[in-house]
């Protein structure tokens, strides 16, 4: 692929890769508060009868697990697009 042609496709992938990341990455933050707590949702911010340990806890396993799928999917962008504009 031309590096023309590369730059113009880079941001249509990047975006759906963006997508994907961010629908597998609220799958296992569901999954994994599942298993950790027994409920079947996360806690919600305007729900009063929401602990404190437990709103934070879910926050920053939602935050790091989006954050690793960001990552991922940046790189794999990244990587992908290298490998089409050497060959």
């Amino acid at each position: 692929m031309k590096p023309r042609t590369a730059k113009i496709v880079y941001k249509p992938v990047g975006f759906g890769l963006s997508l994907a990341a961010g629908a597998v990455a609220s799958i296992l933050t569901r999954q994994i508060w599942q298993a950790l707590t027994h409920r079947d949702t996360l806690p919600e911010v305007d729900d009063a009868d929401t602990s404190w340990s437990d709103l934070l806890l879910s926050t920053g396993l939602e935050a790091a697990i989006f954050a690793v799928a960001k990552t991922s999917a940046q790189r794999l962008k990244l990587e992908g697009m290298k490998r089409a504009v050497s060959s």
